[in-house]
């Protein structure tokens, strides 16, 4: 399905929008990790499944998939923390790209449905994949990133771990990889630490630190004041 063109600061908004709206219910976050789980099912009450969605839609890289109208949300038994602990954080983030999906695209999805010719389980609204990216899942991808790692949490958990707020120069980390994207960077010290507070991959809080400028790939100029 084609979108429509967000800007980052408007799925940055609507991510924390959600958690202000979360707080003001269940308490303010202040410290990660974030609890997307209890933001799905207990605040925006979807329901919430793990189910074989690879053998169901006989594609091997789905991972997730939500039914607007039905106000339900599945992620894949291949990333069920339960029988899979090392893999939380890659259910976390795909949970939390479907709560994008309900929270950016859900007028949208509903709108763009066509009426059903057959009786049966409906088909999902959107069924992500791993490998698939169109805009509609960029965006819910940068949704996730910011419900996870929200700004405030992970300034606050820098100053603790650096002991400073100013960002790192990651010149010398970086130099052997450079034109490559920020997906391709190897992962620095820094965020392989604050992912495990966040429970989030290091390659997920990596591209979070440098969009906020907390990790920067050159030196600054001098201030000239």
């Amino acid at each position: 399905m084609e979108c429509k063109f967000l800007p980052e600061s408007r799925i940055e908004g609507e991510a924390e929008r959600l958690l202000a709206a979360y707080g003001e219910r269940f308490g303010a976050i202040t410290k990660p990790p974030v609890p997307v789980d209890e933001i799905v099912d207990s605040h925006l009450d979807l329901r919430l499944e793990v189910d074989d969605l690879r053998g169901r839609f006989k594609t091997p890289d789905v991972l997730g998939a939500i039914w607007v109208e039905e106000r339900r949300v599945a992620v894949d038994t291949s990333l069920d923390p339960s029988h899979h602990p090392h893999l939380e954080e890659r259910y976390r983030f795909t949970l939390a790209h479907e709560t994008g999906h309900w929270m950016l695209h859900r007028a949208q999805l509903i709108a763009s449905r066509q009426p059903r010719l057959f009786t049966g389980q409906a088909p999902p609204s959107v069924a992500c994949r791993d490998s698939h990216k169109p805009r509609i899942e960029l965006q819910a991808d940068y949704f996730a990133g910011c419900l996870l790692m929200p700004v405030d949490l992970v300034r606050s958990l820098w100053v603790e771990q650096t002991g400073s707020d100013k960002p790192y120069v990651a010149a010398d980390d970086l130099r052997a990889v450079r034109g490559k994207t920020a997906r391709d960077l190897p992962t620095i010290d820094v965020a392989r630490r604050m992912a495990n507070d966040f429970k989030v991959s290091g390659q997920a809080m990596q591209i979070r630190l440098l969009k906020l400028e907390l990790i920067v790939l050159t030196e600054p100029p001098p201030s000239l004041f």
